[in-house]
């Protein structure tokens, strides 16, 4: 398609400035990888230095204009502080990409309060922190922008395995909702994209350890598409809800699992 048709420039974010929390890995490194290869300046808020070095340099060298600071989501100041320095640093936000998260593997009876309290701080309210602190901007310069929540199917389904992930995904599609209707008259869109299972450190149990092999065999059966999906394959999607492409489109939960919800 040639680059200068309408239709391209739709998914064009050349000038545009992203935000990818957990960027430096699997889903996340494979987002910022895509949003800089629409144009857009990509910053990094991630714990593990060296895989942020690693996904920085991937960024460099495609030419991306992107910068990686070391963040513990579930720091408050650090989370505010790092925020701040992208502004200063690339310039002010248009796009926030909420991905970064885990999981702890116990159910309701032996999950601690701290381990509860530690899934919700850094998956629901980090989200939480920091879309207010995108939408503020955004809505201080009038010129819109893009919050994009990263949830999982984990959200709609119940579990036994890991409650605490799940209820803090289901929260961020709610959040996501909220969000849609307060910002929509400052024309920020808020949707959120729900991957099924991928390959990436957060399935290595399901996909490796022979206690859960049933349950893979499971997984598989039940997916259309009879395998788990590539951190790349999320990368069209991601460009969608970033650009111009989805500008009418707010409070939408855009599930990417191969078919697993289907039956």
């Amino acid at each position: 398609m040639d680059s200068g048709s309408p239709t391209s420039n739709l998914f064009d974010l050349t000038g545009r400035v992203a935000i990818v929390t957990g960027g430096n890995r699997g889903l996340g490194r494979a987002i910022a990888l895509a949003l800089a290869g629409a144009g857009a300046s990509v910053a990094i808020l991630a714990r593990d230095e060296e895989k942020s070095r690693e996904t920085l340099a991937m960024l460099h060298q495609r030419g991306a204009r992107a910068i990686s600071l070391k963040t513990d989501l579930s720091n408050r100041p650090q989370t505010s502080a790092s925020f701040e320095t992208v502004e200063r640093e690339l310039g002010p936000v248009d796009i926030l990409v909420n991905n970064a998260g885990f999981a702890i593997l116990k159910g309701v009876l032996d999950q601690t309060d701290e381990d509860w309290d530690a899934v919700i701080e850094t998956n629901l309210t980090a989200a939480f922190r920091l879309s207010r602190m995108a939408a503020r901007s955004m809505a201080a310069r009038g010129r819109g922008g893009k919050i994009v929540n990263v949830s999982s199917i984990a959200g709609n389904f119940g579990t036994p395995v890991f409650p605490s992930y799940a209820v803090s995904k289901g929260g961020m599609q709610q959040l996501t909702r909220c969000l849609a209707l307060e910002l929509a008259p400052h024309n920020i869109q808020v949707n959120s994209l729900l991957p099924g299972w991928f390959t990436t450190d957060m399935t290595d149990w399901i996909r490796n350890w022979p206690e859960y092999s049933e349950a893979l065999k499971e997984m598989i059966q039940r997916t259309p598409r009879g395998r788990f999906g590539e951190p790349d394959e999320l990368a069209g999607a991601v460009v969608f809800l970033a650009s111009r492409a989805s500008d009418h489109m707010t409070g939408a939960d855009l599930v990417i699992d191969g078919g697993f919800s289907v039956r």
